[in-house]
């Protein structure tokens, strides 16, 4: 009988057996049918952020969706790589993808903890998760479970220990934007993973559970129980001893973040320029993920100079026209908490010397001040309360300019504050708690710096601040360069058969169109009569301007300014020839840089070279060829030849006869603030109608600076606001800081020039060295005229001109007086 039952019983089992497991193989071989592919992990490329440097390797950016950088298994310190086993898989080394004594031990401890409220433990292994991460879902199902484990049987057959484990820790979301440890390592401690200590990496074990469940400022307690918890697993599993891991637990939380970003101050419009120009080539995908490394063009010292100068130029023009009023108004009581207040707005970043702060307390002779708590990444205000002072000498440049109070003196520090106000300061330098009172100009501009002879953009300022407006005026305001533009005029001439010497009437003149009458007039509203060309542009003379435009022919000029740049398509009519037409900073720098570098046009690049994440170069801004720079080692052959294709739009000879009457403007005409430099130095001034735009693009041998000064929505600055008082000022500033250590190199002059003395006035052959004499450069079978011939000038000062009826309106509706 008991046979009987055992046979039985034995027949039943194995029938339900064989019928599970049939079972069981009809799912798996289902499941098997519906798994990804998990050969595509040797093609993955995980999406790394795009890094852009300045020319010298300083970070200026980051761009990026998922904040990662890519490590090689091989540059993973081995510390690092423990603490991730010890936490996560111990066994990694030991198991085929699925941990069946892990299994079992959490299975275990999970019985143990039923009704304790325990959050159930998990047993997946590390290659477990990367089939997850990479090939499945999140969602918390046994299908998925079962499709995980069977992916990391594969996965463990497909590829190495390393490779899965490089995987993982590349792919792996750490907290704070930060995926893979490379980043964490950086976004955690600021540094690299090289550079880590027992308990900073213990820690970045710590975050795959839940980084926001360890997070080092809101939940620092956890966090410091969760990493000591791995330093335990570590010693347990042999990797560091009894002693280490008992130093490395006592000791505190020590996390820094670093800011995001890049590490170079004052070069935000630089990098905004950069990124839309990258997006604008490679799109949006292979900016934010295809782990580009850029190598710029920006000389941080050079763009720190060229902001300075800017942002000083416009707060002097903004504060002579006094003071409009406070950034904002807070109330305040017995009881409230100034710093969260004043907090509570927010500050320029890019301009970090000057702070926000509240007024306390305010009377005749000083106020007082509460500074702004600091920012903190991740824990908001600081609790630091920090006060100043605002003495009267510091406040007294703000005349009021809106209101009943236009031009008001100020006698009293309570006649511009009151209590509550939120105003910008800066320190007085040496003090501790004296401030100045600041504003942000209303007034902006831009400056462009470039070598001339390769087009690199060494710096480039858009604005007074990038936190107040991402607007770049350097390359996205289109504003009329004014006279700026008449050395293309001149360029124009002396390339085609006039001489420095050609004389031109500089007298009233009136142009009819379609019956109505423009007439160009001077700065000033004199007239020189007679004058070389020398003079027209040393003096930036409007009316010789237009007859020498009449006379050459307004498509010749517009076709030259084309070659340079300057505009795609200038409409030939001769208020064009006065700079009516609109154009950037960037353009007009770039087109400087002809006559500074002999005649070549040349490209103006942010870019120096674009690697992909690999370390292949995919662009390079120099396409220059360079015979003979294979070579390897010297043997008596020819030194290198570096091949200049680029064209050549502008005779070296002419280039430098512009070059020559622009050192002119600087020593004698309208700026000369400049002559401070006290180094060779030509350049142009440019001031449009009303005052409305001021421009001085000026160069020494090797550096070419463009600065536009003006309202974003152009209103007269006032009577005297022009190139020469407003941006000559400020190039100068620059100019002195960027060429002061170098040497006082003069401008380049090409063989085949002959250096004649004239008569500056008539243009005639002049001999001795008298004050009316000059040293003027003519080209082969050219020279200063036997007789006095005048361009413009043939019955009267009132020669008529006529344009094309078609060019009726952009005449008449063009300049009067762009200077």
């Amino acid at each position: 009988m008991f046979v009987r039952i055992f046979g039985f019983l034995f027949a039943f089992g194995t029938v339900a057996a064989l019928s599970v497991g049939g079972v069981a193989a009809y799912f798996l071989t289902q499941y098997a049918e519906e798994l990804p592919d998990y050969e595509v992990l040797s093609a993955y490329e995980p999406p790394v952020m795009t890094r852009v440097h300045a020319a010298d390797g300083i970070l200026i950016a980051e761009y990026a969706k998922e904040r990662r950088l890519y490590l090689p298994a091989a540059t993973i310190p081995d510390l690092l790589k423990a603490a991730f086993l010890s936490a996560e898989d111990k066994n990694f080394y030991r198991h085929q993808g699925v941990d069946y004594v892990g299994i079992a031990t959490a299975m275990a401890r999970n019985l143990q903890g039923i009704g304790s409220g325990r959050r159930f433990a998990g047993a997946s292994t590390i290659t477990q998760q990367v089939a997850k991460n990479f090939l499945l879902s999140s969602e918390r199902t046994m299908t998925r479970k079962v499709k995980e484990a069977m992916l990391a049987l594969r996965i463990e057959q497909a590829y190495t220990k390393d490779k899965i484990l490089e995987l993982y820790l590349n792919e792996i979301y750490l907290g704070l934007g930060s995926y893979g440890v490379a980043a964490a390592s950086l976004n955690y401690f600021d540094k690299s993973v090289h550079e880590l200590t027992l308990e900073e990496a213990a820690y970045l074990a710590a975050l795959p559970k839940g980084p926001n469940n360890y997070h080092p400022f809101r939940e620092t307690e956890a966090a410091i129980e969760r990493r000591n918890y791995v330093l335990e697993r570590m010693q347990v599993n042999g990797y560091i001893t009894v002693e280490q891991s008992d130093a490395a637990r006592a000791l505190p939380l020590r996390v820094r973040l670093r800011e995001y970003g890049g590490q170079t101050f004052a070069a935000d419009f630089f990098a905004e320029e950069v990124r839309r120009k990258l997006l604008e080539i490679y799109g949006e995908e292979k900016l934010y993920g295809g782990g580009l490394s850029v190598r710029t063009t920006l000389d941080p010292e050079t763009q720190v100079q060229a902001r300075a100068a800017m942002q000083n130029g416009l707060i002097k023009f903004d504060e002579a026209r006094g003071w409009r009023g406070p950034k904002a108004k807070v109330e305040l009581t017995a009881a409230s908490d100034w710093g969260k207040l004043v907090g509570e707005i927010e500050p320029m970043s890019d301009v970090p010397e000057w702070p926000l702060a509240v007024v306390l307390d305010v009377n005749a002779e000083q106020a007082t001040l509460g500074i702004r708590p600091d920012s903190i990444r991740s824990r908001g205000l600081s609790d630091e309360r920090k006060t100043g002072v605002l003495p009267l000498e510091y406040v007294k440049w703000a005349k009021w300019s809106v209101g009943e109070r236009k031009g008001r003196a100020v006698k009293g520090v309570s006649d511009v504050v009151s209590v509550g106000d939120v105003i910008f300061v800066e320190q007085v330098a040496d003090t501790d708690a004296t401030y100045r009172l600041r504003q942000v100009p209303e007034i902006n501009g831009a400056m462009v710096v470039m070598d001339p002879h390769t087009g690199r953009v060494k710096a480039l300022v858009g604005g007074f601040s990038f936190d107040a407006s991402e607007f770049n005026r350097a390359t996205q305001a289109n504003r009329q360069p004014g006279s700026s533009f008449k050395p293309i005029v001149y360029a124009t001439a002396l390339d085609n058969g006039y001489t420095p010497s050609s004389v031109v009437m500089d007298a009233p003149i009136e142009i009819s169109s379609g019956g109505k009458i423009w007439k160009p007039q001077n700065y000033g509203r004199n007239y020189l009569g007679p004058s070389t060309l020398r003079t027209g542009i040393e003096r930036s003379r409007n009316v010789m301007t237009v007859r020498l435009a009449q006379d050459m022919g307004m498509p010749l000029i517009a076709e030259y300014a084309r070659r340079f740049g300057v505009y795609d398509n200038l409409q030939p009519v001769l208020s064009m020839a006065l700079g009516a037409g609109e154009t950037t900073a960037m353009r007009m720098a770039s087109a400087f840089s002809v006559f500074a570098n002999g005649g070549r046009k040349i490209e103006p690049t942010l870019i120096d070279r674009i690697q992909d994440r690999f370390g292949k170069t995919i662009f390079r801004h120099d396409q220059r060829v360079c015979e003979g720079c294979e070579a390897t080692s010297w043997a008596g052959q020819e030194e290198p030849v570096l091949i200049d294709e680029r064209m050549q739009v502008l005779d070296p000879m002419t280039a430098y006869q512009v070059t020559s009457m622009l050192e002119g403007v600087v020593q004698r005409g309208t700026a000369t603030v400049v002559r401070e430099v006290g180094k060779p130095i030509a350049g142009k001034t440019g001031t449009t109608n009303d005052e409305k735009d001021a421009w001085f693009v000026g160069f020494s041998p090797d550096l070419v600076a463009a600065v536009y000064v003006g309202y974003d929505n152009p209103r007269p600055m006032g009577r005297g606001a022009t190139g020469g008082q407003l941006a000559a000022p400020i190039f100068k500033d620059f100019m002195m800081e960027a060429l002061a250590d170098t040497p006082a190199v003069p401008f380049r002059l090409p063989q085949g020039l002959t250096l004649i003395p004239i008569d500056r006035k008539t243009g005639l052959r002049a001999s001795g060295e008298s004050e009316g004499v000059i040293m003027e450069a003519f080209k082969p079978g050219t020279g200063p005229p036997d007789d006095y011939s005048v361009i413009g000038y043939s019955d009267g000062f009132n020669q008529p001109l006529t344009v094309a009826p078609e060019s009726d309106r952009a005449v008449i509706s063009g300049t009067g007086g762009l200077y």
